[in-house]
């Protein structure tokens, strides 16, 4: 067993790599981390002067906190691994385009604009080098003062 990044393990004779789940830190790259703050605090206040009865405020904080996690663990429990699975797919055949279509082509582009290359700077050596030396000597004679 080798071990290889993001704690994951490698099984060198059976070719598997094996991921290591971290079921604390679930976002370790910080990719949504502007979501991590979104408590009621964030989302609801009232300004000095325009209060509501105390009890329906810490009323509302509970609701609030309660009817978030319980949608999204709802949501996550319904949609969560379609969504995966369709996110799994995508990135695939983005890998997929890029190893047999994209990265090919960009080559095949390379190959013909060396070519366009070539001929561009044949025509310009041909064409204009004689007439910029040409017009260089007659001007070289000619002094700023």
């Amino acid at each position: 067993m080798l071990q290889v990044a993001h704690g994951g393990t490698l099984d060198v004779e059976n070719n598997i790599v094996k991921m290591a789940t971290d079921m604390v830190n679930r976002d370790p790259n910080n990719l949504n981390s502007h979501l991590g703050t979104l408590f009621f605090d964030d989302v609801i206040g009232e300004p000095d002067g325009t209060h509501s009865i105390d009890c329906v405020w810490k009323l509302s904080r509970a609701c609030f906190e309660f009817w978030k996690g319980c949608c999204y663990k709802i949501n996550t429990l319904c949609c969560g691994c379609c969504i995966a699975m369709h996110w799994g797919c995508e990135f695939a055949y983005i890998a997929f385009a890029h190893i047999w279509y994209i990265t090919p082509m960009f080559k095949v582009l390379e190959i013909n604009c060396s070519v366009c290359q070539r001929l561009y700077s044949m025509c310009i050596n041909c064409c204009m080098t004689p007439v910029c030396e040409a017009f260089g000597g007659i001007f070289h004679h000619f002094k700023r003062t």
